[in-house]
Order: C-alpha cells, then structure tokens, then sequence
C-alpha cells in the first residue's frame, strides 16, 4: 500500500520505517529541510534502539523516502497520517495548531479519495476539528480515523511490529477496511484489531497513559510511606505484583516519571474534563504528587552536606527520563540538577545516549563525562536518575578509587540494600 507519513518526530519516523518493513511505499514528510536532508543520506535523527537497522534497509530498498512537500506526501498516499506534535498549551491543554495547520493545507490540495489518520495523541473530538477543517476547503470525499500510538520509547519498534492491540476509531467501512487491510500483517499471532468510534479511540490513549501515571505515582506514595514507618517498598511491591488484578509492571518506585507522553497527557485529560465541567481529582493528585517527585532526593542530599553545596561535585548517572532514548522531555535528571546548581553545586554528567540533548539545554552551566567511571572523579556525591543496565553491577572498588566519598544518592533504586551498603560508606534511595 502506498503511504504518506506528515510530521518525522518520534512517533512518524517509528511508524513509517516500520510499515516500509512489511512492504508498504511510504513517504514521509517534515518542513525541516535540513532534517530531510539528513534523512535522505541515511542518517536516523533519534535514538531509538533497531530502528537505524530498519531505517537503513528501507531506505535502500527504496519503500522509504523522504520530502519537504505536502502537495507531494498527498500524491503519493492513500492513506494520509498526521503523526504532528501536540505539545501542551499554557494551560495544561494539548495545542493543535499543527494538526489542524496541515489540515487546512489538506483540504486546499487533496485531489481524490484519501484515508486521514490521527496518529497523534489528541483530545476527544479532534477527528471532528480535523474533518471540519479539511471539509471547508474541499468538496472531494475523505475520511479520518483515529489511530492511536500505544510506543513504548525504548522499545517502539517491537511495540509496533508486534502490537498488544491495534485501536481504529471510524464510523466508516471503507476506511475501516482500508486500515484493517494495512495493519494485518503485524496481527498474525491473533491480537486484536479493536474497532470504536473515532472519541473512544481518542480518549483510549489519554486513559492507558494516565492510568499508567497512576500506577507509578500510587507505587511512589506507598514507597515515601514505607520511610515514614520503616517498611521496605520493594518487598510491598512483589507483595502487590503477584496479584493478577494488579500486575508486576509499573510498580517500580523512583524519582518520578517523565517523558514525551505522560506529564503532558495526564494535563491534558485533566483540562479536557474541565472543559467538559468534569474534576478528575485522582489526576489533581497524580500531577501534584509526580512534581515534588522529581526532587523527593533533594533535600537528603541538601542535609548530607549540611544544606551547604558550593564547593561539591556531584556526579549524577543518567539524564534521559528512561533508559534505551535520548528523550529528556519532563525527565527528573533536569529538575534535580537545576536544583543542585541553584545551591552552588558543580555537576558533571555521564548518560549513554542523552548528552547531546542536554548539551543542547544546558549548555555549559554543567561539565559531561565521556564514560560512567570518568563522571566519578574527585566526586563528593553520585547521584544516579536513570535506570541505564551498564549502572546496575559496576566496579565498586573502581567507583571508591575516583571519588572523593563513596555517596550515592540513588533515585532508582538499582542496589540491593545489604550489599551496597557493604561497599560504600553512604547510601540513600526511595523507599526502603
């Protein structure tokens, strides 16, 4: 099937390399000529780990292509996704100037029949907003479903080659069989291809992440609890993941959650109930509780060093918000260091695959180390904020060598209890 894929970030460029892989011509289009440049030689803008194999063999086989033009990505597809940014509005909304910009220029260039595709996460009835929109300029028949991602970062490309479940919402036959015809091919082991209308589909992502958001935050309170009266989160969490109705995933304390999807789809279900005269109070609390979250270690780590940082190094391991991406979008890594900088701390930095980004953000008010053990010298403290699997069984004995205190404040708890606490002289995390 032929495919036009508008808008390259996260979500476009997973999607159409990964359908080009099953056979389909796909075309993708961005307005960032430099980006589609870079693309066209080859060169994979994210980090994202099997994509680049994928990318490349596509590209080589000519099923994947790239352009600047939308007039061109409309010639080319039958089937038209808009897989476009949604970033959150002053307001907790989600902003969509872009979906609803291109979907004018639709409606002034479509010339046949075309199937357009919500891939983006959007607010219940924006398939209204986007057929309207493309319905004023145009008198030539399409439909538009809602499709959305369910990608894990860190594992999209398995996440999309072989989906738990595939949601369609369209009250149309003909685009539903057009889609179910597409996606057919990566539900062979017997998934599910769910079919709803287009606000079910809609509303589905911003329930699955907020719901997900929950999860994590609930687990975070359970585990500052634990603090409070001497319990031990991670025997509370195997208690609670061994219960079916409950599940083992999600249950993992930390220093909060962060990311491209969850901070700004839980505000966005939250606004979207206010503007339907809804109070979502169990988000009120998830938001609240996920902010002070983030710097729930800062003030251990103020009074370890008696609420005085100028002059300390603090070495802090991971920067993305998770491990296996590059995003730092709401990652806790960025709060936590802003903090120690506003308290004089100097900072370096090691993360496998995020320091570009941060480099980017941060400039220089931070130093970047080149490996793990590098970040470690002359430290006062290591701070660690991402769950990376090269930090889980480093060299202790190495660590000690370089720093000037073995200290570790851990905000994931990566260590086993009895066992760091015999190889460093200090050692804090969440819960326990």
């Amino acid at each position: 099937m032929k495919v036009s894929v508008i808008g390259t970030g996260y979500v476009g460029l997973v999607t159409g390399t990964c359908l080009a892989e099953t056979g389909n011509e796909v075309l993708c289009v961005d307005i960032d000529e430099v980006k589609v440049e870079k693309m066209q030689n080859g060169v994979v803008p994210i980090y994202e780990p099997h994509l680049d194999v994928l990318f490349e063999r596509n590209i080589k086989a000519k099923r994947l292509k790239f352009t600047t033009s939308l007039e061109e990505g409309l010639e080319h597809g039958e089937i038209i996704f808009l897989a476009l940014p949604t970033p959150e509005d002053e307001d907790g909304s989600a902003d969509l100037k872009y979906i609803l910009g291109v979907a004018d220029d639709i409606g002034k260039l479509i010339k046949d029949y075309k199937v357009i595709v919500d891939k983006s996460t959007v607010p219940v009835g924006t398939s209204e907003k986007v057929k309207a929109a493309i319905s004023k300029n145009t008198d030539v028949e399409f439909d538009v479903v809602s499709n959305p991602e369910f990608l894990r970062e860190g594992f999209a490309v398995d996440d999309f080659l072989k989906p738990e479940r595939i949601v369609v919402g369209s009250d149309s036959k003909k685009a539903l069989s057009i889609m179910e015809k597409l996606y057919k091919p990566y539900v062979r082991s017997g998934n599910p291809i769910i079919t709803m209308d287009e606000k079910s589909a809609e509303l589905t992502k911003y329930a699955a992440n907020s719901f997900l958001a929950t999860k994590i935050t609930f687990m975070n309170e359970i585990a500052n609890f634990c603090e409070k009266v001497g319990a031990d989160v991670d025997k509370v969490r195997i208690g609670m993941g061994t219960d079916s109705r409950i599940g083992k995933r999600f249950l993992f304390p930390g220093i909060g959650y962060g990311g491209s999807c969850f901070p700004k789809d839980v505000k966005a279900l939250h606004k979207s109930g206010k503007d339907n005269n809804y109070d979502f109070k169990i988000l009120d609390s998830v938001i609240e509780v996920n902010s002070k979250q983030k710097t729930i270690l800062m003030p251990r780590i103020a009074s370890y060093f008696n609420n005085d940082l100028r002059g300390k190094k603090i070495a802090v391991w991971g920067l993305a918000f998770k491990p296996e991406t590059d995003d730092i979008r709401e990652a806790p890594s960025l709060y936590m260091i802003d903090e120690m900088l506003k308290l004089g701390a100097s900072i370096t930095a090691f993360d496998p695959e995020a320091m570009p980004n941060v480099q980017r953000k941060l400039g220089s008010k931070i130093s970047f180390a080149n490996d793990m053990y590098s970040a470690l010298e002359d430290a006062d403290a290591l701070l660690i904020c991402t769950e990376w699997s090269i930090f889980r069984t480093p060299n202790f004995e190495k660590m000690r060598g370089k720093m000037k205190s073995s200290v570790i404040f851990d905000g994931r708890n990566l260590y086993d209890l009895e066992e760091i606490n015999n190889e460093v002289q200090f050692y804090s995390s969440i819960g326990r």
